[in-house]
């Protein structure tokens, strides 16, 4: 049985996350962790009368989550009529990031998807705050990352960039394969021609790719260098109607470079499709 784990703040953009995981998990026995964290503030004073109204605050705070949490999980029983799913509440006084670590070890955690939109008065960005706070805090879990309003989408087919800089393997290839196993989907490796020609240790990588997505459709593409990764890659996203884009996440590497990629106003990529990051 699988478990996933899925952050909410109550907002419509992390209820259709939940739909999505919901959609992409139909008729598949699955545990849903839903998790909401609070941090209110309290107040800082030597006056013991701030003191209790800071205490005050965390158990309202305490009491909006876990009744959040159980109208949420009533409201998914209400429109979904099938056993196979199991739902279970955690509210916790917590940061985001440290409590989706916390539970994904605790609880076995085979899948975070969450909700992401950009920062306010930052549209054009590749990923909102929190689902990057947790791609560099997680990183012993695969994670899904839904846009703000993507209606689901059986992902038939999955763009996989790479610079082949990093060596591949079974673990970290795991949810991508099982995906394309579950949904029949095709699988386009993109590859943006940096330098001239690969070397070994790259060419080492790829045949290593081509292995393990034997058992599977797939192809790749080489595109040009013609402006930023980002660019280019929702290019290819755009022309090839790509329903789901996977990354893998290592530090100083081709996903963390591509978050860091400056934004240019009228060139600026935004991930509009569900974004799979795999766990080095």
């Amino acid at each position: 049985m699988k478990n996933i784990l899925l952050p909410t703040d109550f907002s419509e953009n992390s209820s259709n996350a939940v739909a999505y995981a919901l959609e992409l998990f139909k008729k598949q026995e699955c545990n849903f962790y839903l998790l909401n964290t609070y941090t209110p503030a309290i107040a800082h004073s030597r006056f013991m009368a701030e003191t209790l109204r800071g205490s005050d605050l965390s158990e309202n705070e305490c009491k909006t989550s876990e009744t959040g949490l159980q109208k949420t999980i009533e409201s998914i029983r209400s429109m979904t009529n099938g056993s196979d799913h199991h739902f279970e509440a955690i509210s916790s006084f917590d940061l985001l990031t440290h409590k989706v670590a916390e539970t994904v070890k605790h609880k076995n955690i085979d899948l975070i998807v969450s909700g992401t939109k950009g920062a306010t008065g930052y549209k054009q960005v590749f990923i909102g705050t929190n689902t990057l706070r947790m791609i560099k805090t997680v990183k012993d879990c695969p994670i899904i990352a839904v846009p703000e309003k993507y209606s689901f989408s059986t992902p038939k087919h999955v763009a996989f960039p790479t610079d082949f800089k990093h060596s591949f393997s079974a673990d970290i290839l795991g949810s991508l394969l099982k995906i394309a196993y579950r949904f029949g989907s095709e699988i386009h490796i993109v590859h943006i021609n940096e330098d001239e020609r690969m070397d070994k240790f790259q060419e080492s990588n790829r045949s290593t790719l081509m292995e393990y997505l034997a058992p599977v459709s797939h192809n790749i593409r080489f595109m040009p260098h013609f402006s930023s990764k980002s660019n280019v890659i929702a290019k290819f996203l755009e022309e090839q109607e790509i329903d789901m884009l996977a990354l893998v996440y290592n530090e100083h590497g081709y996903l963390d470079r591509l978050m860091r990629e400056p934004v240019v106003a009228n060139m600026a990529y935004h991930c509009k499709i569900p974004l799979l990051v795999l766990p080095n």
